[in-house]
C-alpha cells in the first residue's frame, strides 16, 4: 500500500536571492505551524533528519550567506531528499527583479552578502547567476517584485497553508524539450503534434500568449479533442489528489522550443481551471530563461 502524504515528513526548503523576501516567507511558514530554521548549514540537515521525528512540518531557510552553500550541493541535497520515501519535499524559491532588489538594498543601506566590497548591483547579478540552476528546479516560484509584505504573506499561505478547508493548488508550466523536462512534475503532456506557429513568419517572434499565435494553435484539427480530454483528466484527478492530502499538483506542457504551442496550451488550461474556481499558478520556463538571457542549452 502506498504511503499517504499525511504520513510523510513535510519539509519546505526556502531559498532565493538576498532581499527577495526569504526571511519573511520563513516567518509566515512558522506562523502556519511549521518548525522554522533559517540559514541552516546544509551539512546539518542529514543529522536533523536522523533525529527524533518532529511533531510539525519543517521550513528550512538555505541561502548564500552560509559558508557551506554551493549550487551543486543544494541540488544534490534536493535529489537526496526526494529519494527518501518518508519525506514530502518542496522547494520554495523567492525571486525578485534586479531593480526592485537594488531599491531594497538602497533603502536599508545594507551591503550585499555575495559582494561585500563591491556595489549591490554586482552582488545581485553574481548571486542570481549562482542561484539560477536552483531556480530551475524549484517546485514553487514566487516573484516578490510587485508584492508588499502583506501580499507576500497571502501568497505563501495560498501555497502552504494547512490543506483543510482550502483548494489544492495547481501549477501549470510550459517548457522546451531541448534542455529536458522540468523537475518535480506530476503530469506532462507533449504538444509537438500540433500545428507549429514557428513556420509562419508573422508569428515566429511572438509566443503562445499572443492571440494570433493561440488562434493558430487552436486551428489544428486535433486541438479541441486534446484540450478537452486533458482538461477533463485534470478535473477528474483533482479530488483524488486532494483526498490523498496532496498540497499542490504540477502539470506541464512541452513543445520543441517552449515558445508557441506549449505556452498556448498552458495558458488555455490555466484559464479554464481558474474560471472553474481552481487555485492556479502559471509559469513559462523558456520565457523566463529568455528574460534572463539564459541559453536553454
Amino acid at each position: 500500500m502506498a504511503m499517504r502524504m499525511t504520513d510523510q515528513r513535510r519539509i519546505v526548503l526556502v531559498t532565493g536571492p538576498s532581499g527577495a523576501g526569504r526571511s519573511t516567507a520563513i516567518h509566515v511558514l512558522e506562523d502556519l505551524g511549521f518548525e522554522a530554521i533559517d540559514n541552516l548549514p546544509m551539512g546539518l540537515l542529514p543529522r536533523l533528519l536522523d533525529g527524533p521525528e518532529p511533531a510539525r512540518p519543517m521550513a528550512l531557510g538555505i541561502d548564500t550567506r552560509n559558508r557551506e552553500f554551493s549550487t551543486g550541493g543544494f541540488i544534490d541535497l534536493v535529489a537526496r531528499l526526494n529519494r527518501i520515501e518518508k519525506v514530502d519535499l518542496a522547494t520554495l524559491y523567492l525571486d525578485c527583479s534586479d531593480d526592485v532588489l537594488l531599491r531594497r538594498f538602497s533603502e536599508t543601506r545594507r551591503r550585499h552578502p555575495v559582494a561585500t566590497e563591491s556595489s549591490p548591483e554586482i552582488g545581485i547579478r553574481q548571486e542570481k547567476e549562482l542561484l539560477h540552476p536552483i531556480r530551475e528546479i524549484a517546485d514553487t516560484l514566487i516573484d516578490t517584485s510587485p508584492l508588499n509584505v502583506h501580499q507576500l504573506r497571502e501568497e505563501v499561505e495560498r501555497w502552504f497553508a494547512p490543506q483543510e478547508g482550502r483548494h489544492l493548488a495547481v501549477s501549470i508550466e510550459s517548457f522546451s524539450y531541448k534542455p529536458g523536462l522540468p523537475s518535480g512534475l506530476d503530469m506532462v503532456f507533449d504538444c509537438r503534434f500540433l500545428a507549429n506557429p514557428y513556420w509562419r513568419a508573422e508569428l515566429r517572434s511572438a509566443d503562445g500568449r499572443n492571440q494570433d499565435v493561440a488562434a493558430y494553435v487552436r486551428s489544428d484539427q486535433n486541438y479541441e479533442a486534446f484540450f478537452d480530454r486533458v482538461l477533463d483528466l485534470i478535473r477528474v484527478l483533482l479530488p483524488a489528489f486532494r483526498a490523498e492530502g496532496k498540497a499542490h499538483l504540477s502539470v506541464a506542457f512541452g513543445c520543441t522550443g517552449g515558445q508557441h504551442r506549449s505556452v498556448a496550451l498552458a495558458e488555455a488550461i490555466a484559464k479554464a481551471l481558474a474560471e472553474g474556481g481552481q487555485q492556479v499558478a502559471i509559469r513559462h520556463r523558456e520565457m523566463e530563461r529568455r528574460s534572463l538571457n539564459v541559453r536553454p542549452d
